[in-house]
């Protein structure tokens, strides 16, 4: 916010109100913007059985529909964080938008499955420029003391969202709008899109790093490859038969990475613009955050996926009914989210995480009792309970996980930040839909056996989502008990003047 002139009190007085408001305006393009990212990272699984009748795509070719958006956002998402650093946070966001609302066109018209996959991936590069931006400008729009609130909402956003895909779309393709079937899932954000271009570029203000910043190509080089020699093989490993290429990418991955890290820490010592922000990692709240967000994006790449075939392909669902069974889920997780931050977090700490783990755990091992019990005969209530311990369990983490990765963070990198955060999850995402060869593909084969085939798949699968729940709740004890209350004073950055520079860019 720019400072109030001491020469015109009146003046002063009446500026706060205009400028709130449209921070709030900005806040809520912002937030609608990762509405539809997130919807379209889980829209296409309730629409899957539709896109393999339309388009005659083979169980690769949909782990490669879900999973080649996952791998683009994910490699795209710190290079997209930086970008909005040196060139202006809002000008990619509006980049990443319109890009982002093109590449949806193009999934709405694809011919053939191998058109869809490459729009697909098209999409999520498109949504790497755009998605680090909102924490961003969350971060650089509002004070300390306010953030708890908009956190709130953002977690609130991250659960509707995540869970409205698959209802959203079922509506959509069982409704075969204009005979287009599946299309209109993709279709839907051309208006929405549009309009949020239209209102972000009157309403959101522009903020970057105040220090001269440079975009590290070579880093940017190494990271791809480090994630794309681990994810690749992964996903496409099944199909081609387990080949040695495949282990030996893997295997030399992590050489890659310690190439990145040395290759960034003396990036950093040159000119001070490297691609990761590796004194961030220094920071523990930072860390721990990064490495619960990598296991727990995994665990929910791998149900979403496996939840929605299992209701349709196995259960033999139709997309609707399908659809209005993940109600339940939506809710809890929606209403779990909104009272973490503001009403949970503060008296509890740690504990409301943890906790949320606990009672994911619990959905999980009920969900997989009543698969192995009910087999194709469940029905959507049976399902219901473990719905809402699922739900209201991922509304408890994905919250305050966001707020603590970011609090302590230095206004001047929370580009960065953001970009390693958000990489993180969809890293961990693209782990668990790549991981879905092992335990999920690699039981259903190629889908001969019908729908008793999805049973044993579906129960092995939930057998790794809850070892990931066990592995999230160990992990949250490397956060501290309780994170700096968002009332007290933010750590002084390096550079006064460049924060007050921020903050007047941001206004």
């Amino acid at each position: 916010m720019t400072a109030p002139d001491p020469i015109a009190p009146d003046a002063a007085a009446a500026a706060p109100a205009p400028a709130d408001r449209r921070r709030w305006l900005a806040l809520a393009v912002v937030l609608t913007a990762s509405f539809m990212d997130l919807v379209d990272a889980t829209i296409v699984n309730i629409a899957i059985p539709s896109i393999q009748k339309d388009t005659g795509a083979s169980f690769s070719a949909v782990q490669w529909v879900t999973a080649g958006y996952a791998l683009a956002f994910a490699v795209g998402l710190i290079t997209g964080g930086r970008l909005g650093d040196i060139h202006g946070r809002k000008r990619l966001f509006l980049l990443g938008m319109a890009g982002f609302t093109a590449a949806s066109a193009l999934c709405g018209l694809a011919a053939d499955p191998g058109m869809l996959v490459a729009a697909r991936v098209l999409q999520g590069a498109m949504a790497a420029l755009m998605v680090p931006q909102v924490l961003a400008i969350i971060h650089v729009s509002f004070p300390a003391h306010e953030r708890g609130k908009v956190f709130g909402m953002f977690g609130a956003v991250i659960g509707l969202g995540a869970v409205c895909g698959p209802l959203i779309g079922a509506l959509l393709t069982q409704g075969d709008l204009f005979g287009l079937e599946w299309r209109p899932i993709f279709l839907i954000n051309l208006p929405v899109g549009l309009a949020g271009i239209v209102l972000g570029r009157r309403f959101i203000g522009e903020s970057k790093a105040a220090t001269a910043l440079r975009l590290d190509l070579v880093g940017t080089a190494l990271a791809t490859l480090g994630l794309l020699m681990v994810l690749y093989p992964l996903t496409q490993g099944r199909e081609a038969g387990w080949p040695v290429w495949g282990f030996v990418s893997m295997a030399a991955a992590p050489l890659v990475f310690a190439v990145f890290v040395r290759y960034e820490r003396a990036k950093a010592r040159k000119d001070g613009s490297p691609l990761v922000e590796l004194s961030l990692f220094r920071i523990r709240t930072f860390a721990a955050g990064v490495g619960v967000q990598l296991t727990f994006g995994a665990v929910s790449g791998l149900f979403f996926l496996i939840w929605t075939l299992y209701m349709q392909l196995g259960l033999g669902w139709g997309p609707l009914h399908a659809g209005l069974t993940g109600v339940p889920f939506s809710l809890a997780c929606s209403a779990a989210a909104g009272m973490s931050v503001q009403k949970l977090v503060p008296r509890f700490g740690r504990k409301v995480l943890q906790a949320g783990a606990l009672i994911m755990l619990s959905g999980a091992l009920l969900y997989l009792w009543e698969a192995g019990r009910y087999g194709t005969a469940m029905q959507s209530w049976q399902m219901a309970p473990a719905m809402l311990l699922m739900g209201a369990g991922m509304g408890l983490i994905v919250a305050p996980i966001t707020d603590a990765v970011l609090s302590e963070v230095p206004t001047e990198h929370s580009g960065s930040a953001s970009g390693i955060f958000n990489t993180t999850s969809q890293v961990g995402m693209a782990l668990g839909l790549a991981l879905s060869s092992v335990a999920f593909f690699g039981v259903v084969g190629d889908g001969a056996g019908g729908g008793p085939a999805f049973i044993p798949a579906t129960t092995r699968a939930l057998w790794w989502i809850a070892g990931g729940l066990v592995l999230v709740f160990g992990l949250l004890f490397l956060l501290p008990r309780r994170a700096r209350q968002h009332g007290a004073p933010e750590a002084a950055p390096a550079d006064p003047a460049a924060a007050r520079d921020e903050r007047v860019l941001a206004s």
